[in-house]
């Protein structure tokens, strides 16, 4: 009885054996994110959304490479709100509500930024602005993930009513505004 149950045993861990390798670890898989054999990608293929055909209104550049002077779309009410808006959102914190570097976090010890009211920045062309929003400057970070591509333009906008504001020649005024500017003692 001993010798049958020894047999049946070994035939039983032979059979065991033989059924564990199914070679399903040798057989070809492809791991996620490796770079394998997958189907190549056709050329001048854009991945949706990210058609990004219009130079000036992506980089803030003209076709020479330089900051544009211009906007790429008019520069409407709406746009001035939103611009204020997301202005009071991103930039108020270290910028202040008048764009003079007096934000919140420079009162609390960090490095204040420069004014927007310097003779340097007003003359700065409109595309310097969306490329330091895009791509950061000093110690300033990217907010190219946070602020989309319209807004940025529109803080742009939004900045150049807040330099407007701290230095329009007083013949630009109306009329009215003017008198009532010289009317103050």
């Amino acid at each position: 009885m001993y010798r049958g149950s020894a047999t049946t045993f070994a035939l039983v861990v032979a059979l065991a054996l033989v059924g564990c390798n199914q070679r399903m670890g040798e057989q070809p898989y492809y791991r996620p994110l490796q770079a394998g054999d997958a189907r190549p990608v056709p050329g001048d293929t854009v991945a949706r959304g990210h058609l990004e055909d219009d130079s000036l209104l992506f980089t803030g550049k003209d076709a020479s490479g330089r900051d544009s002077t211009e906007f790429p779309f008019p520069v409407t009410r709406e746009v001035l709100d939103r611009g204020r808006d997301r202005f009071s959102i991103y930039c108020v914190p270290c910028h202040g509500p008048a764009g003079d570097g007096d934000g919140i976090v420079v009162q609390r010890g960090f490095n204040p930024p420069p004014s927007y009211h310097t003779d340097r920045l007003r003359a700065a062309p409109a595309g310097h602005f969306f490329d330091v929003i895009t791509n950061g400057f000093g110690a300033m970070p990217s907010y190219a993930s946070q602020v989309p591509v319209d807004d940025r333009w529109a803080i742009v906008a939004y900045i150049r009513a807040l330099q407007l504001s701290q230095s329009a020649p007083i013949a630009d005024l109306p009329p009215d505004g003017r008198a009532e500017l010289e009317a103050q003692p």
